[in-house]
């Protein structure tokens, strides 16, 4: 689908470091009742990472294995994320402090997103950051598509909440993203009004 480059420009709205809470509508089973974390968001595009899905089929072991990392125990029971639909064999890694790594991208100031093989082999060693995701593919959109998506009410936006992050359980994420924006979920509309 085209979008209009000139009505986006004029609207535009940048969401990194935004939650993108999926309406209940939303027919795309990849993105069905998910809360994806806006990684980077341009005139170019946006990407993000899906925060409330986990793989029932592939753990950290499976990763360590493949990159022939050593790992101490426990580490192989790391949940692994569903990242999104688009680049599924590559790793990202939503973390709080440290942010030293060179290749560490900040998204907010308590959060970055890495995917190199010094973080990977921190983590596995347990010498990693405190709280973290580790996420196999990415959610991604092309130029002004994410803005068309938002128009057309697929989507609600919030600000990045490191609570739900970090310290509120995977299945909750989605319910606990509406609180947060003062929406009892169970009364969200399929059909949402313009003002």
């Amino acid at each position: 689908m085209e979008y209009d480059s000139n009505e986006i420009s004029n609207q535009s709205f940048f969401l990194k470091g935004q939650f993108l809470f999926a309406m209940p509508d939303m027919a795309d089973p990849n993105f069905s009742k998910t809360v994806t974390c806006i990684s980077e968001h341009t005139q170019e595009g946006a990407l993000g990472i899906v925060i409330n899905r986990i793989s029932s089929s592939i753990t950290a072991k499976d990763i360590f294995d493949e990159l022939k990392i050593e790992y101490i125990t426990g580490a192989e029971l790391i949940p692994v994320y569903i990242g999104g639909p688009v680049n599924t064999g590559e790793i990202f890694i939503l973390h709080c402090q440290p942010f030293e790594s060179e290749s560490c991208f900040m998204i907010t100031p308590f959060l970055g997103m890495s995917n190199t093989m010094d973080m990977i082999t921190a983590i596995a060693n347990g010498k990693g950051p405190e709280s973290y995701i580790i996420a196999l593919g990415c959610a991604g959109w092309g130029p002004g598509q994410l803005e068309y998506e938002i128009k057309e009410n697929a989507w609600l936006t919030c600000s990045v909440s490191e609570d739900i992050l970090f310290n509120t359980a995977v299945d909750a994420r989605w319910d606990k993203t509406a609180e947060k924006m003062g929406i009892n979920p169970a009364l969200l509309s399929v059909t949402a009004g313009h003002a």
